[in-house]
């Protein structure tokens, strides 16, 4: 009996609905992000913004990345929760199963990526004052609301193409973690303008699409693109250690 492919994408949605670690890590993008930025707000009067008022409306979105690595890694890692890959017995061919299990992590944080983009923004120019508030209609706003979900959606495959090859939440997120965290300033001493290897990390890369005025090299969507290139470099190596070893 053949099992098709709609079958095959509702069945992996059902997992990560089903799951409590993935799904608790999916609306942890939206609920992580939402109470840092009323915390801001509530505690100290807004973020930061520097010179670029439109990152600093994002700000929580370098927690809510966390929470996106946290739901690529856990919605493969239960799969492997008795050692072997199970859902092979359902579904013998393994491209379908890992096109399927990579395109619903993708579409889930796309959505809550996006959601949380607009959200967050909203949520903190309410309470921003009159003088510093920004509109949808300003310059680069829209792009980072749409880029927040695209950012977020990357990072969870990094992750997800990272625990098909090593098998194991715990391993990825203790490596991608600090990875994503600490980087950059050991790399880059917390600059992107000189266009060094640091401008090229997934975070740095990725978050410029977050900015009012991108800087360093690569530009709001070239950055979008480096980290793209990151994720698929993970999900190739993933794809690649599934069909090649035992379930």
């Amino acid at each position: 009996m053949t099992v098709s492919a709609a079958a095959v994408l509702h069945s992996e949605w059902i997992k990560i609905r089903s799951v409590r670690a993935s799904y608790g890590s999916l609306l942890a993008v939206l609920g992580v992000t939402l109470a840092l930025t009323l915390l801001v707000h509530a505690v100290v009067g807004g973020p930061d913004a520097g010179t670029d008022p439109v990152y600093g409306a994002f700000q929580a979105v370098n927690y809510a990345q966390v929470a996106a690595l946290a739901f690529g890694a856990t919605a493969v890692s239960s799969e492997y929760a008795h050692g072997a890959l199970v859902s092979l017995a359902a579904v013998p061919r393994r491209g379908l199963l890992y096109g399927s299990k990579v395109a619903v992590v993708a579409g889930a944080g796309l959505l809550v990526g996006t959601v949380t983009g607009f959200a967050t923004f909203l949520v903190g120019q309410g309470f921003a004052g009159a003088e510093d508030r920004l509109g949808l209609g300003d310059t680069g706003v829209v792009r980072a609301c749409l880029g927040t979900g695209v950012y977020l959606m990357l990072m969870a495959l990094l992750a997800a193409g990272l625990t098909f090859l090593l098998r194991s939440a715990v391993a990825v997120l203790s490596v991608l973690v600090p990875f994503i965290l600490i980087a950059s300033f050991v790399f880059g001493a917390g600059t992107d303008d000189d266009g060094g290897f640091a401008a090229y990390l997934p975070d740095r890369a990725g978050q410029q699409v977050l900015h009012q005025v991108p800087g360093g090299p690569l530009g709001a969507w070239g950055g979008v693109g480096v980290l793209a290139l990151w994720a698929g470099g993970a999900l190739l190596a993933g794809c690649v250690a599934l069909r090649r070893r035992d379930a």
